[in-house]
């Protein structure tokens, strides 16, 4: 029995990547002249990610055929609404049993496969929205909504495309999954390791190189993987014992590791997959939402590089020896074709502007193709059942989550909810100000986000907080990328930083003092979405010399930023005080567009200015025993340090 049920589960697990790329592929009308529209796929896509997501995580893991039972039905309930559902558009008998019960038990299925896969947080946020809208009506003004029939609530979340068969389930299905193929590919062919191989020999030698190797990679990879945790897990069983063995303290070696994981969410060119999504929900190109964010995610990097050397310096640290590092030229000789596939997927993407998701699966398929001619052979049949796996289980938590954020987005349309909250924050805005109005955002948004995965929290925000800002005269793509940052910065900040946690666990280090050095290190990311909403210039977004001007005030305070939070101070009682006002002087240097206007020639008296205090600080505190000569050996950090 238990080997059956094991075949099954890998059946459902290859099944959730076939169906999606047939979709892409538009194999079914290509061969067998079959159209279909979108829910007519998402609802077996749908059943299959939960009967898997019920399979891989039983009740009672001897006792696995209960959840095959449950999976079963699961997929029975969502076919059938494939089937009626060209049918049910254009019904007029109302909601019957026969449609209204096998939505309870799809939806129920649905939220509990997102429990297993996806956690706790997100069904609860789920669960309470599913209550609001059937008690809503008891809720005092501003929050009370209309009084809704079971039936009424059910079907437009089952069969409707403002519900759970809507545009998020579309996108995972499509978008996200080829650039989850694409990464396992990248895995499989070994051009994860080629390229943190090759970072290493460019920069492991150097002040902290292991940490900075981490940050190239964990950036690279973080944005195709789709996930922090995943990046983490991939990238910093790696990346943290080298941090570790070159003398980083365990806490600082997880927060790095963590705060570049989490800043490949926000890196272009695919931003874990969220790109496609806002150009969807904002109904732009996807070059548009790639070009606003390059500028924010530079600077985020900036920071954590700088802050990072900084560190170095403090304690002491050198890089690894030169005897252990790879060498840069036989790297390249050996795996230069794993540059052409990353080349084709950007021509592809910006020069002929193709579909994201074929781009995708073009550049995997160069991929493949390049590694079999490299390595002369092709893949085994266990590396390629290895790779549809891997792929279909990170599907698995993004497809039930997926299906959640339909039953969110469902919720806010037919309740309301959406737009009370939106007059209730325009509000706050008319009389208490912008600033204060972006600040409880940016709040809501980090307590909304803990927990969820980067699409959930990004579907989810964009329905809820996104549309107050832009009541309030906050350009659209500016609001959009405001709760996306401060969604994901819920990974870093205390008391849920779920990236922190799981990086310390690999570090062996504390979970509050890694968090805690994960919000310095990240500090210029709840800076930067305050200072767009203000001046879109900093998203690209006008005249030349309003970027100049924007791009160069934001880089004066991300490198005040980063002195202000791991400068080591010669007076060290005052190294609080001091250390307050760098990171002061840095959101004022920041802000000079907004104080000043966004043309004014005092911008380039505070870019001056700014320099020069960096200049003075840098003679001023101490450079640490990193000016001696490199040495093999890491130097410890001081007992007082």
């Amino acid at each position: 029995m238990q080997r059956i049920l094991s075949i099954l589960e890998k059946t459902y697990l290859s099944l959730t990547v076939l169906i999606g790329i047939a979709w892409i592929l538009d194999l079914p009308d290509r061969f067998f002249e079959i159209s279909m529209i979108e829910a007519e796929w998402i609802g077996p896509l749908i059943g299959i990610g939960i009967a898997a997501s019920l399979l891989r995580s039983p009740y009672w893991p001897s006792q696995r055929w209960f959840d095959a039972l449950l999976g079963f039905v699961a997929i029975a309930c969502w076919i059938y609404m494939a089937l009626n559902y060209s049918d049910w558009i254009i019904d007029i008998t109302g909601y019957t049993p026969q449609k209204v019960l096998p939505g309870i038990a799809g939806l129920v299925l649905l939220l509990e496969a997102m429990r297993k896969s996806a956690g706790l947080p997100i069904t609860i946020l789920v669960w309470l929205l599913i209550g609001y809208a059937l008690l809503g009506y008891l809720v005092p003004p501003p929050f009370q909504a209309e009084q809704l029939a079971v039936s009424d609530l059910v079907m437009y979340l089952y069969a409707d495309s403002n519900g759970v068969p809507g545009r998020v389930v579309v996108v995972v299905g499509t978008l996200v999954l080829a650039f989850i193929v694409l990464g396992r590919i990248m895995e499989v062919s070994g051009a994860i390791k080629f390229f943190t191989d090759l970072a290493l020999a460019l920069m492991g030698g150097r002040r902290g190189g292991p940490a900075k190797v981490a940050i190239v990679a964990s950036s690279v990879f973080g944005s195709i993987n789709g996930t922090a945790i995943g990046n983490i897990m991939s990238t910093g069983i790696v990346t943290i014992p080298l941090m570790k063995r070159s003398g980083f303290k365990p806490q600082f070696a997880a927060a790095i590791e963590a705060v570049a994981s989490n800043g490949g969410q926000f890196a272009p060119p695919v931003m874990g997959a969220t790109a496609f999504l806002i150009a969807e929900f904002l109904q732009v190109g996807y070059a548009e939402v790639v070009i606003a964010a390059l500028v924010p995610a530079l600077l985020y990097y900036v920071c954590l590089f700088l802050q990072v050397d900084a560190i170095a310096v403090r304690f002491g640290l050198h890089g690894l020896p030169k005897s252990e590092l790879p060498r840069a030229g036989p790297l390249l000789g050996r795996g230069w074709v794993f540059f052409l596939p990353l080349v084709l997927l950007v021509y592809l993407l910006f020069v002929l502007n193709l579909d994201p998701a074929w781009s995708a699966l073009a550049a995997a398929l160069a991929l493949l193709v390049l590694s079999v001619i490299r390595e002369r052979r092709a893949p085994g049949l266990t590396q390629f059942r290895d790779m549809l796996f891997g792929a279909g289980e990170s599907m698995l938590p993004l497809l039930t989550i997926a299906g959640g954020a339909g039953v969110v987005i469902g919720v806010m349309n037919i309740t309301g909810l959406g737009f009370s909250l939106s007059i209730v924050l325009t509000e706050i805005g008319t009389e208490a100000g912008l600033l204060a109005m972006l600040l409880l955002t940016a709040a809501i948004s980090i307590v909304l986000g803990m927990g969820m995965p980067t699409t959930a929290i990004y579907v989810v925000l964009s329905v809820v907080l996104a549309p107050a800002l832009v009541d309030m005269g906050i350009e659209t793509m500016s609001a959009h990328l405001f709760i996306f940052y401060f969604g994901l910065l819920s990974f870093l900040t205390p008391p849920v930083a779920v990236a922190s946690y799981v990086a310390a666990g690999l570090a062996g280090s504390g979970m509050w003092s890694t968090s805690w050095e994960g919000v310095k290190l990240a500090a210029m990311a709840y800076l930067l979405p305050i200072l767009w909403c203000y001046n879109s210039a900093l998203l690209l977004d006008g005249t030349t010399l309003e970027i100049v001007y924007a791009i160069a005030t934001a880089l004066v305070a991300a490198l005040l930023m980063a002195r202000g939070m791991q400068g080591r101070w010669p007076i060290r009682k005052l190294k609080p005080v001091l250390g307050f006002a760098s990171v002061a002087v840095a959101v004022f240097a920041g802000g000079s567009t907004v104080w000043f206007g966004a043309t004014s020639p005092l911008n380039i008296a505070v870019v001056g200015g700014g320099l020069a205090l960096l200049y003075a600080l840098k003679r001023w505190q101490l450079d640490g025993p990193s000016n001696t000569a490199p040495s093999s050996t890491p130097a410890k950090p001081p007992p007082s340090a």
